[in-house]
């Protein structure tokens, strides 16, 4: 029974063109990356499908220093971080964070966790016990949606962005305790949060609100420290959450918050008190990244990758608006996340395979990663990219464009 499950499943999945699969590439990550096709053979590709936003992974400080942390440390850390695999490479990066974020949280103290999705699970179920209720944004990101389903407290879900339902909902609550979370950028969408007025509902509602940094970390705020520096939100409310493996370049991830709140997540998040610590190799490369973004290459290389999305929307404007009777729709975003919807599944995939036929690589995104109907081509530009690059993926969603009928669907694919 299992395998003819498993096996209907599979055939369903593929019919409904949900169908994944892995690609190996056999180059570090990069604007120009080799790619194995499914022919075995090997390709390079122009890649608009990476999270590294401000080109940080191949940068030669962190190289150096991730060998440098390698040769001092060695290999693993050989323990949970509260038996003995809480390193001074770790403390490095805990106490940096904690200085970075104190103009934005009092008392700021910072947690490290091997993953963004082990660091959500953590703190959401922490902190959504059986008193607490939850208000989560319902276009959050999939690791918060499952830290929701854990948590043992009650969860409310607000429209994406409707401060005023998302009003109306805490007004409504008799929870003891109230816990707002929301991404900062929204990873599928590329827009903002409103994190002013949510922060300023949860004053009014004595609330907390948690803030998930993944896609701002490095690519907004004048020191790149996301949404809620360019917000110029101060407060110990803010719960935040930050990846290291988007634009910082290596891997990890941490949450910082007011001393109390940090203090009873090191005392009772799971994913952090039973999970081994990092490799410190990689706590002493991300405090070469997280330097990176602070400082002045940070300042140019966000300035670069503005001018890229200014390109991009530029550029795709003008094919949209050379061909108004195809069903896209370019979303609002001024991030490095750049979504195209076309609505349906098999159009978003034909599209993404008739880019790759002209040598770049646009993933196409379905459900249930976006809502039904909603299937899109999700760009993503880094600072590494150059006016040519992003010039040539315009030039070629213009010649795809000339394939499709005004269903969306291709006739051919581009060659």
């Amino acid at each position: 029974m299992w395998f003819e499950h498993l096996n209907t499943q599979l055939a369903q999945r593929e019919a409904a063109q949900l169908t994944r699969r892995l690609r190996v590439a056999t180059s570090g990550t990069a604007p120009h990356q080799r790619v194995l096709g499914a022919d075995g053979r090997e390709r390079e590709l122009l890649m608009f499908c990476s999270n590294d936003y401000l080109g940080l992974a191949a940068h030669p400080a962190i190289a150096h220093a991730l060998v440098e942390g390698a040769r001092q440390w060695g290999g693993g850390s050989g323990a949970s971080p509260l038996v003995s695999g809480h390193t001074a490479a770790h403390e490095a990066v805990a106490q940096w964070l904690g200085d970075a974020y104190a103009p934005h949280i009092p008392q700021a103290r910072a947690l490290g966790f091997c993953t963004g999705y082990m660091a959500n699970l953590g703190v959401v179920t922490a902190l959504g016990d059986a008193e607490a209720e939850l208000f989560c944004d319902r276009l959050n990101h999939a690791s918060l949606i499952d830290g929701a389903r854990l948590a043992r407290a009650r969860v409310q879900l607000y429209p994406h962005a409707d401060t005023a339902a998302l009003d109306a909902l805490l007004a409504a609550s008799a929870a003891r305790r109230k816990l707002i979370v929301t991404d900062s950028v929204f990873s599928m969408d590329g827009d903002v949060a409103p994190l002013a007025e949510l922060l300023a509902l949860a004053e009014r509602h004595d609330a907390l609100l948690l803030v998930d940094e993944a896609h701002g970390l490095g690519v907004l705020g004048q020191r790149g420290l996301g949404a809620i520096e360019a917000a110029g939100l101060r407060s110990e409310r803010l719960v935040l959450v930050g990846t290291l493996g988007k634009a910082a370049g290596v891997a990890g991830a941490f949450v910082v918050a007011h001393g109390p709140v940090l203090e009873y997540l090191l005392q009772t998040a799971r994913n952090y008190i039973f999970s081994t610590a990092s490799p410190p190799a990689l706590e002493h490369a991300v405090l070469a990244g997280l330097r990176l973004i602070a400082g002045s290459e940070g300042v140019q290389r966000r300035a670069a990758l503005r001018e890229r999305i200014a390109q991009w929307r530029e550029g795709v404007r003008a094919v949209l608006a050379q061909h108004p009777e195809l069903p896209w729709r370019l979303l609002e975003s001024p991030t490095p996340v750049q979504a195209l919807v076309l609505g349906d599944n098999a159009a978003a995939m034909r599209l993404s395979a008739a880019l790759e036929a002209q040598g770049l690589r646009v993933p196409g995104i379905r459900p249930p990663t976006v809502p039904e109907g909603s299937a899109r081509l999700r760009v993503t530009l880094c600072a590494t990219h150059s006016a040519a690059d992003v010039s040539r993926l315009v030039a070629a969603l213009a010649l795809a464009a000339q394939t499709l009928d005004v269903s969306g669907r291709c006739r051919e694919l581009a060659a």
